[in-house]
C-alpha cells in the first residue's frame, strides 16, 4: 500500500497584522482527494502536532468538506513520532503560516530527507516550498540545489499585499539555496517536476501537483 504524508503548518498568526492564518485548506484537500482516489493511504503531520490551524476554508466546496470529515486536523501527528520508512512521499501543503514554522522544522525536514533518500517523493505547493529552504540531505547539500522548482512568486506576494508581512520572500529564498525558480503568471496553474521533487506555484496548482506525485508513485 502506498502511503503519503500531508504536512501542515502549526503557525496561526499572520505576522503582526492581528489576523489569523494557517494551512490553506484547498492545498491539503485537493491532494488528499487525488491520493485517496488512487487508493493511497494518507496521514497528516504538522510541525507541532495536535491542532493544525486552517485558513481559506470554502464551506461550499465539497472536496474540502469531505477532507475535513475524513481527517482529524485537531490531532495531527508530529514528525518525531513517525518513521520515514513507512512513507513513499511527503506533500507540504501551503498557507501563509508555513512561512514562519516550516523552515525551522528540523524533525519534519529530517523525515522528508529520509523519504527522499529512500527513493520517495518530496512535494510542496504554494508556500509549502518554504519547507525546502533549509532542507538538507545526509551529505549536507540542500535538496533544492540545482533543482527546478515552482513556488509562490514575489509578484503574487505583492498582489495579496503581504510582501512586508512575511518573514522572507519564498522565491528569493529558494534561489539563494541554488534552486532554479520558474514563475508563471499570477495565480495560474504552474507545476514543476524535477526527478522526485514536485512543486506547485499557488492554490490553483494544488490538484495538478498532486497528480504529478501520483504519476511518480504509480
Amino acid at each position: 500500500m502506498t502511503r503519503i504524508l500531508i504536512a501542515l503548518t502549526s503557525h496561526s498568526d499572520l505576522g503582526d497584522t492581528g489576523k489569523k492564518t494557517g494551512f490553506y485548506v484547498s492545498e491539503a484537500a485537493e491532494p488528499w482527494k487525488v491520493f485517496t482516489d488512487a487508493g493511497f493511504d494518507v496521514d497528516l503531520v504538522s510541525v507541532a502536532g495536535g491542532k493544525a490551524p486552517a485558513d481559506g476554508l470554502d464551506v461550499s466546496d465539497e472536496i474540502q468538506q469531505a477532507f475535513l470529515a475524513a481527517v482529524d486536523i485537531e490531532n495531527t501527528a508530529k514528525a518525531s513520532d513517525l518513521k520515514a520508512d513507512e512513507y513513499d512521499a511527503i506533500f507540504y501543503a501551503g498557507g501563509h503560516g508555513t512561512m514562519w514554522d516550516f523552515p525551522a522544522a528540523t524533525d519534519l525536514a529530517g523525515l522528508a530527507a529520509s523519504i527522499y533518500e529512500r527513493g520517495g517523493v518530496v512535494a510542496a505547493v504554494c508556500h509549502g516550498p518554504s519547507a525546502l529552504v533549509e532542507l538538507k540531505l545526509s551529505d549536507g547539500s540542500y535538496l533544492v540545489d540545482g533543482k527546478n522548482v515552482a513556488g509562490f512568486t514575489n509578484e503574487e506576494e505583492a498582489a495579496v499585499g503581504l510582501t512586508d508581512v512575511v518573514p522572507f520572500l519564498l522565491a528569493d529564498a529558494l534561489e539563494s539555496k541554488g534552486a532554479k525558480h520558474h514563475p508563471a503568471a499570477n495565480f495560474t496553474d504552474q507545476v514543476v517536476v524535477d526527478g522526485r521533487l514536485v512543486t506547485g506555484q499557488n492554490p490553483q496548482s494544488a490538484h495538478r501537483t498532486a497528480e504529478a506525485v501520483r504519476t511518480l508513485l504509480t
